[in-house]
Parts: C-alpha cells; structure tokens; sequence
C-alpha cells in the first residue's frame, strides 16, 4: 500500500518537471517530508479549459499543478470522513468498485513524489524505508480524484481528493512489501492523463522491471512514525539495525505498514 511518501519541491519546479501551468493559487502546502492521509498534496491534471461562456474547449487541454486532499470522498458520499479510509485504490479493482470506477475513467492525475516510504517487519520491530529515485528526479503515483459537495448546504466550496493506485510489488521491492504505488513512466503520463481517455485498463499494472530497478530502497529512521515528525533527516539513509524497538506507528495519519 500506500500510506506515506514525501513531496518538497515547489508547484513552480514541477510545473517545469511535468510541462504544467502552476494552478495553485498561493494555497500549496510547503515542502512535506512525511505526507499522510487527510493532507492536501499536490497532483497533476490535464483538462480541457474552459472558454468565456464556461463550456470545455474541446480543441485544447491544460495540463495543470493543483492542491487536493488525500482520501477520496466520491460525489455520492453523504459525509467527507469515507476519504479517510480512501487513500489507496487497488489496480486490480478500480475499475469496478463503485467507489473508484467513475473516477479512474474520467478523473484521473499523477501525485508527485519524491519518494515513498515503506515498512518492513523485522523481528519484533518495523524498519521504514524510503523508495525514491538516486537522480533526484519526480515519481510519478498514479491518481485518481474526486469533488464532493455538501449536500447540506450550497454555499459551500467544494471539496477535491484524490487517492493513489496501488498494485503488486515487483523485483527487490518484494523484499520489503507486497504492495507499492503504480508509478508512471513519463512516456505513459500523456495516456493517462489524457481528459478523453475512457479505457485505461492497458496502463493498470506494476512498472516495467527497469523502473523498479533504478529506484533505491533506503532505511531510514522511525522518525517517520510520527507524521508530527517533518524535515530532511526523515529521508536520510540510517543503519538498519539501528532506532527504536517495538515501534508504534501513528494510526490517526493512516498506519502505513
């Protein structure tokens, strides 16, 4: 699965890594070394701009950075707290679970990350490790979204989450877990964000092995237990035998491992 992952850099350097408009409007959250569920992260879309009359420009599509917040709340929830059990979505059943299937086939987006973090049983404690790529560049998780409005009033705003797909672990990620993020190769990212896409049953799946076989696996502190923990040395490669025993995770931001 996936319950944590870090993203720090700003929507003006992925807008430039992923060929985006900056549509956050001052409200990105800042650089976030231990990203839980129920925060607002930031994710790509591609859509089609509206025109002046506020109809879709069925010529053009925008391809945009945007706040959302993780845990998708469908449009048909009754009250937002379903997101908090709606941070992943299976590759293998997106396409059918109520909850998910409209989003994967008219809203989906990319969740930049710089890396995602991992627990692995080690005797009678859990060693964190952080998948990340060595050349520092963006993965890119596989999203789908969701905007939900309160159908006690209308007044209002609306409120936009996401979740991220998941599927099964391939090549040395086994060893630490059966299940990752579906990431997506930057070759692919046109396809599925493409607005007027409907089938992308051909893209669900674990990467390519070369992929899984560029990232490094890092341990690194139990720090990250705590999402109250935050900053750089989150990421940093620690000896594996070393840190806390017995540790405990933080169930309130979505127990990870």
């Amino acid at each position: 699965m996936c319950g944590r992952y870090a993203s720090t850099k700003d929507p003006g350097k992925l807008a430039a890594e992923f060929a985006a408009l900056d549509a956050t409007g001052g409200a990105a959250p800042g650089a976030d070394f231990n990203v839980a569920p129920t925060k607002n992260v930031l994710v790509v879309v591609q859509r089609h701009p509206r025109d002046e009359a506020g109809e879709p420009d069925r010529e053009r599509t925008e391809r945009s950075i945007r706040v959302m917040r993780w845990g998708l709340v469908p449009h048909w929830a009754k009250d937002p707290s379903v997101g908090n059990r709606m941070i992943n979505a299976k590759a293998e059943t997106v396409t059918t679970k109520p909850a998910f299937r409209n989003a994967v086939r008219y809203h989906r987006c990319l969740l930049p990350a710089d890396g995602w973090y991992e627990w692995k049983r080690e005797g009678d404690r859990k060693q964190p490790f952080f998948m990340t790529s060595p050349d520092g560049s963006s993965l890119a998780l596989a999203g789908i979204y969701a905007t939900w409005r309160d159908p006690r009033t209308a007044e209002a705003a609306p409120l936009v989450t996401c979740s991220v797909l998941t599927t099964d672990a391939v090549g040395p990620l086994t060893d630490v877990h059966d299940r990752m993020p579906m990431l997506i190769d930057r070759a692919a990212w046109p396809d599925w964000l493409d607005p007027d896409r409907r089938d992308v049953t051909g893209l669900l799946g674990p990467p390519a092995p070369d992929i899984v076989d560029a990232l490094e696996i890092r341990p690194v502190s139990s720090k990250v237990n705590n999402v109250r923990n935050n900053g750089a040395e989150l990421v940093e490669r620690v000896s594996p035998d070393t840190g806390p025993r017995a540790v405990g995770l933080d169930r309130d931001a979505g127990e990870p491992g």
